[in-house]
């Protein structure tokens, strides 16, 4: 017997657009360079218990810079002044049909000093340095690798 799916796709002009920031923490030197990955909990809304990036939706008003240091603070601890945004990636694409969204990720990579210490909130429930090879062996969001990849690419942010 031919079983069908019941499911049929919703048309992208249906989805929900959703900007959302994914920051890439990092720590160490070219070939020690360490990422912060964070396994989502059962609280967030979506995704539960994958590897990502410190993340959220951007507020309305807020530009995704602004929203990234703020992610940054709620989900780490960590103030503006203990990092240190080095590039601003391209905005990276994922329809998601079971959760109606048509998501836009805006990417950024962020240096963070050795010796700072992260306390994640209810947002996580365990986090990981990494190199950013083995993040293939993780279970992670959508795009999640293509995210760190347009972060890597992107422009480079001046000091401020």
């Amino acid at each position: 017997m031919n079983v069908q799916s019941s499911k049929k796709a919703v048309p992208r002009s249906v989805l929900r657009p959703t900007h959302v920031v994914t920051c890439f923490l990092q720590k160490g030197e070219e070939e020690h360079t360490r990422l912060l990955l964070v396994r989502r909990s059962q609280q967030v809304g979506s995704y539960h218990g994958r590897w990502a990036g410190i993340s959220g939706f951007v507020e309305v008003g807020i530009s995704p810079e602004q929203q990234a240091y703020t992610e940054i603070r709620e989900e780490t601890g960590l103030a503006r002044e203990q990092v240190h945004m080095l590039r601003r990636g391209g905005i990276v694409e994922h329809v998601d049909q079971d959760l109606g969204r048509h998501f836009y990720v805006h990417p950024f990579l962020f240096a963070v000093n050795e010796d700072e210490s992260i306390t994640t909130d209810w947002e996580a429930t365990d986090m990981r340095w990494v190199d950013p090879d083995t993040m293939r062996n993780f279970e992670t969001v959508p795009k999640l690798r293509e995210a760190y990849e347009a972060a890597l690419r992107g422009e480079e942010v001046q000091a401020e």
